[in-house]
């Protein structure tokens, strides 16, 4: 499945090393001027520009990810049409792979993806490449826009590297492991503000079963938990029913939603015997899709989706 939600609709296609990946949005309403530095800004983050360089993979940084508008845009505004757009791969080097047409890597999609469809894109994982989630930022970075004109903001950060839970540290520690040719994992906070009360319903349709479909779904997470978490069974209920990450039933209730997830160590490392140019941190990168991810889900929620549109 490649596409997202049912009234705000998000289609991705492409693979790591093929000429370009991009995306349809379908259901943006007519008339929105887009953001083009909000979405610059958010790519820049998703490449890890914006960060010092530790634990960021070289092709990150080394693409453009200039986003060409095919359709649905007429002089940065919104036609109230499918937007397709596209970002090329002028990075891409699917020479660095040709060791992986005849063997599969450890911990990763190769072994499942050829099993299930006979084939597989050996060039760097296609599909199951993060390098997917760069259409993701630019679909999410318009469904942001056109949430925050409803006074919805939402933002996450890096709140933990392995062990390590100073910000000002993680560079240091990550550092260590790519070092040693290793990887390490983290852990991602979103929370967002602005939120009225009643979006979601009750059993199969709740708030966090919604995200947590669309926040697993990005590549190498892992977890997903809200409000008190894993956390709260260690707590007594007086103490865990104080943080119910502002949902109540599955259903918002006007504080701020709060959730968190967690991202597994890059599999892909000289230590395991992989070459090329991998991230020795994901996590490090993943907070701007995280932020798309979590736009995407509240802009297809109809009771928003309707108030937005002009």
């Amino acid at each position: 499945m490649n596409t997202f939600g049912d009234t705000f609709t998000f289609t991705s296609f492409g693979e790591s090393h093929s000429a370009a990946i991009g995306g349809v949005l379908d259901g943006v309403p007519a008339g929105l001027k887009i953001d083009l530095d909000l979405i610059r800004a958010n790519l820049d983050r998703r490449a890890g520009r914006l960060q010092s360089g530790a634990g960021v993979s070289a092709r990150a940084k080394n693409e453009a990810d200039e986003v060409e508008w095919l359709s649905g845009v007429l002089d940065g505004v919104t036609l109230g049409t499918p937007i397709a757009f596209l970002i090329r791969n002028k990075d891409a080097r699917p020479a660095d792979y040709e060791a992986l047409k005849h063997s599969f890597r450890h911990a990763h999609a190769d072994s499942t993806y050829e099993a299930k469809y006979g084939i597989r894109d050996w060039r760097g994982g296609g599909r199951a490449s993060a390098r997917e989630t760069a259409a993701r930022v630019v679909a999410g970075s318009l469904a942001q826009q056109m949430l925050a004109e409803r006074g919805i903001t939402i933002h996450a950060e890096l709140i933990q590297v392995g062990s390590e839970t100073r910000p000002e540290h993680f560079d240091e520690f990550i550092s260590r492991y790519r070092a040693e040719g290793d990887s390490i994992g983290g852990i991602i906070r979103c929370q967002v503000n602005g939120l009225p009360v009643g979006l979601g319903e009750p059993i199969f349709d709740k708030v966090q079963a919604h995200l947590a479909y669309a926040i697993l779904s990005i590549n190498a997470c892992k977890g997903f938990d809200y409000g008190s978490g894993f956390e709260g069974v260690n707590q007594p209920g007086s103490v865990a029913n104080q943080h119910s990450g502002g949902l109540l039933g599955g259903i918002t209730d006007s504080t701020p939603l709060s959730f968190r997830c967690v991202f597994k160590p890059t599999p892909s490392t000289p230590k395991a015997g992989v070459k090329g140019r991998h991230d020795s941190c994901v996590a490090v990168r993943a907070v701007p899709v995280v932020e798309a991810m979590t736009a995407l889900v509240l802009a297809n929620f109809s009771e928003l989706s309707s108030q937005i549109k002009r």
